[in-house]
């Protein structure tokens, strides 16, 4: 039981209903499920093949179907997921639902993705609420993690907001999206439209998001592969 409480890292997501036509394209894609452990068999790619697809979606299959709200942590001495599920269930309460509808297939920062046309400001507020009431279970990054998330160029402000939130992506920087692909440095440049083609297609019936449910999600050891715990829905 005691190391059912003590993962190495939890991050704080928001996951379609594991029941929903949403999560289960979205796992499809990736190649897991992470509600349930399962490998699934990935959509074929016209002009990629098979191996290409899974070292190319290797990245976000580790981290499941998802979209971060606030980016994995250690767990603060003194707590516990016992207690940090006490604090997601504070967090929603007395939130309304909302929708995510209309979505954009894109690059970021050399990696595909899938974003709502427009992000309505409950979500930037969620996004906020999630950074600012869940920070007091967080331990503070270690040297090496903050190392490893310096490898990444940073401005003096996104730096800075490591240093105070662990992650650099957060408030006027938070960018709500799934990642469909890790960096397309695996792909020759003449495929992306092929990739980008293949994900259109498959995401095609992905129309509305109901936002209604914050999800917990932990990675047991370091390395392993993060699974969805729990789903927390809000209550109006």
């Amino acid at each position: 039981m005691q190391a059912e409480l003590s993962p190495y890292r939890v991050a704080i997501y928001y996951a379609p209903d594991t029941l929903s036509s949403a999560w289960q394209m979205g796992s499809k894609w990736l190649g897991r499920n992470a509600a349930t452990g399962q490998q699934l068999r990935q959509p074929a790619v016209a002009g990629i093949v098979k191996e290409l697809l899974t070292g190319l979606t290797s990245h976000p299959r580790r981290y499941g179907w998802h979209a971060t709200l606030k980016a994995p942590f250690q767990l603060a001495p003194g707590h516990t997921l016992s207690t940090l599920r006490t604090g997601v269930q504070q967090l929603c309460q007395g939130r309304k639902p909302f929708d995510l509808a209309a979505w954009d297939l894109c690059t970021m920062d050399g990696f595909l993705s899938l974003r709502p046309e427009h992000s309505p400001p409950e979500l930037s507020q969620l996004a906020a609420d999630c950074v600012r009431q869940l920070h007091r279970f967080a331990a503070p990054l270690s040297e090496a993690a903050l190392a490893r998330r310096r490898l990444a160029p940073l401005s003096l402000e996104e730096d800075a907001l490591l240093l105070a939130w662990g992650y650099p992506y957060v408030f006027a920087h938070f960018q709500f999206h799934f990642s469909l692909t890790g960096p397309f440095n695996l792909l020759p440049v003449n495929l992306l439209p092929l990739l980008m083609l293949a994900a259109k297609s498959h995401f095609h019936e992905v129309s509305v998001a109901r936002v209604d449910r914050v999800s917990i999600f932990i990675e047991p050891r370091p390395g392993d592969d993060f699974q969805l715990l729990e789903q927390i829905q809000f209550t109006p």
